[in-house]
């Protein structure tokens, strides 16, 4: 077994332990958190997901977001793992997909919708103090990323993870791609890509740097 696949497995057993009443109660957190963020306080299109299982809860930001007026894109799973995009038009627009998704039942946008977003929410199970982002292994959000650096577009890329799911290290391959921002109910951190440096805003310095205490 990889590295990778040992940390996801890992990951994946700590999240079954949660109670609902601890997901929902981090969801909240969560929302309130993110929506805190300049990165979402002044999106005009976020490209989200839709939360399932014991993933940190996204529902009540997305809902939060289509009220500020924000538009919304959430991800359709194509048959070769690749991610077109919909409309998110509220909750009752859902309906369940393949491997327990839910996804938008709206016009469908095409795969370089993602390029529209000013900020990008990815899943995720864990995050290190570089922006080194562990996902299912599925590789779709490796295309969106790539796709992204291709079109020399720049939005933020924010993830939201449980206290415990920053993590000192995770593996990583040349291909991956750092985020700017880690969420937990605990904190809100910047990776050293974007955490200014002490004195002044600037590059990061490489280091994980706290954010508001919850």
């Amino acid at each position: 077994m990889s590295e990778k696949a040992r940390i996801r497995r890992e990951l994946l057993a700590a999240r079954r332990l949660l109670t609902g009443e601890d997901a929902e109660n981090a969801a909240t957190v969560l929302s309130r958190s993110a929506l805190d963020l300049p990165e979402l306080a002044g999106a005009r299109t976020v490209a989200a997901y839709v939360s399932v299982g014991s993933e940190p809860g996204t529902r009540v930001l997305l809902d939060a977001l289509r009220a500020r007026g924000v538009r919304v894109l959430l991800p359709v799973l194509l048959p070769d793992n690749d991610l077109d995009w919909s409309a998110y038009e509220g909750a009752d627009r859902l309906v369940r997909a393949g491997r327990g998704l839910l996804e938008p039942d709206g016009e469908r946008l095409g795969r370089d919708a993602v390029l529209e977003a000013d900020a990008v929410l990815l899943p995720g199970l864990a995050v290190d103090a570089r922006g080194m982002r562990l996902g299912r292994g599925g590789g779709s959000y490796d295309r969106v990323l790539a796709r992204l650096t291709a079109a020399g577009a720049h939005p933020a890329l924010i993830v939201l993870l449980y206290n415990d799911e920053v993590v000192a290290r995770v593996p990583a391959e040349p291909h991956d791609h750092p985020v700017d921002v880690v969420v937990t109910p605990a904190a809100t951190r910047r990776t050293g890509r974007t955490a200014p440096r002490e004195g002044g805003a600037g590059p990061g310095t490489g280091r994980m740097e706290p954010g508001t205490e919850r």
